[in-house]
């Protein structure tokens, strides 16, 4: 006998079940479930993405699941392999160390210019970390933190004031991202990070730019294995001792 229209529709089964999204939902908002589900652990790295495992969890035509899936993977938290469909982006030890070697030289650069720098850029590092200080200290999401977490970084960048840096800085983040997260829920120490972020700004507000330099090049190494024991990665052979 078939439900009626009163009967509860019980929950999905599988991997996606704890997916849920409303029947009018667009694919921005299908992408950013995924993304929640991705940044909050529930979907692990290397996991197919199957239309139809996820049209039925999620409640919508497989066509919004394939362009949301698109959304995703023009971002780097999904990769697509001929043959084989979508799959959530995994990262091994080689691409950790080259991306993480890339945002030092990146961003340590954007540090030096800190003095030459206008003042709003100077301003957005400034804001950055009161953001991320707040979402610290408050009942934020895995992902509202980490994305907090990486917009100081990004301020980092914006020091040197050139666009096509900041855009290859984005980039380079899309690409461990979700390894970042998997680290920031790994450690739960968000103010302990605030602290950290706060003495970097401060010895560039005292004009001690060398020395933030240096300090910022150690605490992006320190991502570097933090991330590679996260993700239970050997480093890579060329990574820094």
């Amino acid at each position: 006998m078939a439900p009626s229209a009163s009967s509860p529709v019980p929950p999905p089964r599988g991997p996606f079940g704890t997916l849920s999204l409303e029947h009018s939902s667009t694919v921005d908002r299908v992408a950013e479930e995924l993304r929640r589900a991705l940044f909050d652990g529930e979907v692990e790295a290397g996991t197919p993405l199957r239309e139809k495992a996820l049209a039925e969890a999620m409640g919508v035509a497989r066509s919004t699941i394939r362009e949301a899936l698109g959304v995703l993977v023009a971002e780097g938290l999904a990769v697509r392999a001929p043959n084989r469909g979508v799959s959530v982006t995994a990262l091994d030890p080689e691409s950790v160390h080259d991306v993480c070697l890339a945002r030092s030289v990146l961003e340590v650069a954007g540090a030096r210019r800190w003095a030459s720098a206008s003042e709003g850029a100077r301003n957005d590092v400034r804001r950055a970390l009161r953001d991320f200080a707040a979402a610290a200290s408050s009942d934020a999401r895995p992902a509202e933190l980490t994305a907090a977490h990486l917009a100081i970084h990004r301020a980092f960048v914006g020091l040197t004031e050139s666009p096509r840096l900041t855009a290859q800085a984005d980039a380079l983040t899309a690409e461990v991202r979700l390894g970042l997260a998997k680290v920031d829920r790994i450690r739960r120490n968000a103010s302990e990070q605030v602290d950290s972020h706060r003495a970097l700004l401060d010895l560039l507000e005292q004009g001690r730019l060398e020395e933030a330099a240096t300090e910022l090049e150690h605490h992006l190494q320190h991502g570097e294995t933090s991330m590679l024991e996260a993700l239970d990665l050997r480093p890579a052979p060329t990574a820094r001792a």
